[in-house]
């Protein structure tokens, strides 16, 4: 049985491995659907070091279209049912659920997930905060501004992405309300994690830099933060400031690699990553060079 507190309050930066059983996600959409493979992939996750397997069955890319209720309960479960249950099982595996829905959410948790992970931050659904309060789970609240709103031409979320104050300052304002209104709900401030949420409502390199960049003014908050900047556009978007010409997704992992081990440095409660064992050593790395600062 997973101790919650112990793993809320980790003393290293942890792992956090990305298992996407969608059909359109940008890197590896439609590999992992069957459950047979997302046991394969969520098992080798946890082999290359992963703490935690992050299970999402609905792409949130720019231009993804939701799928049903029913079809992410089933991918869902089904993918969770495959990694706990039965003699192959990896009976002590942690689970954090990538979903912004009640009935999803539950589900899961009753077959066995510890964490759900609400990229919307308790906005989208709002029975969801109170399907974690109650349940005995961590709960994971995202600044986004809108479900995949205002795209203009070319431009991913060009409406929700003006920060009249700064977009250090708006996002841990917005996010600070949006974890008042989980707490209203009856989540326990022991079970919270934040999550700036790099790339969402957010797609330059002006609006993700200053986050990491100011990464303790959501350290400062009291609540454990996770770092989720694998694959997205701006680190492409970097790299080809850098004399890449189009990056490729070794580019892009070696870059969240050099996010990861930063993000350690400065005591991040985890990263989401899609490579874990590159981002595994590098995290080690972080570790120590921040306990050698103390």
């Amino acid at each position: 049985m997973t101790d919650l507190q112990s793993l809320h309050d980790a003393d290293r930066t942890l792992v956090m491995g990305v298992l996407n059983i969608t059909e359109d996600s940008f890197s590896d959409g439609g590999l992992w659907l069957d459950p047979a493979k997302a046991r394969e992939h969520g098992l080798a996750m946890l082999d290359d070091g992963a703490d935690i397997i992050d299970i999402g069955a609905e792409s949130t890319r720019p231009g993804a279209k939701r799928v049903s209720e029913t079809d992410e309960l089933n991918r869902v479960t089904g993918a969770v049912k495959a990694l706990l249950g039965g003699e192959l099982g990896h009976h002590d595996a942690i689970l954090s659920i990538d979903t912004t829905r009640a009935l999803v959410a539950a589900a899961a948790l009753e077959d066995g997930a510890q964490i759900i992970n609400d990229v919307s931050g308790g906005t989208l659904d709002k029975e969801l905060p109170h399907v974690v309060a109650d349940h005995d789970c961590l709960y994971i609240v995202q600044h986004w501004r809108g479900w995949l709103a205002g795209a203009k031409g070319s431009t991913p979320d060009a409406d929700t992405s003006h920060y009249e104050h700064g977009v250090l300052r708006d996002v841990h304002d917005e996010l600070m309300r949006q974890v008042d209104a989980v707490l209203e709900a009856g989540v326990k401030p022991e079970r919270i994690i934040i999550d700036p949420g790099l790339g969402f409502s957010k797609p330059g390199i002006e609006h993700n830099l200053p986050l990491l960049a100011g990464l303790q003014a959501f350290e400062d908050t009291g609540y454990p933060v996770l770092v989720g900047a694998s694959r997205k556009r701006f680190v492409s978007a970097v790299l080809a400031e850098a004399g890449f010409d189009e990056p490729t997704m070794d580019d892009r992992d070696n870059a969240t690699a050099a996010i990861s081990a930063l993000s350690a440095e400065h005591g991040a409660w985890a990263v989401r990553v899609h490579d874990v064992r590159r981002s595994r050593a590098a995290v080690a790395m972080g570790h120590e060079w921040r306990a050698s600062t103390r």
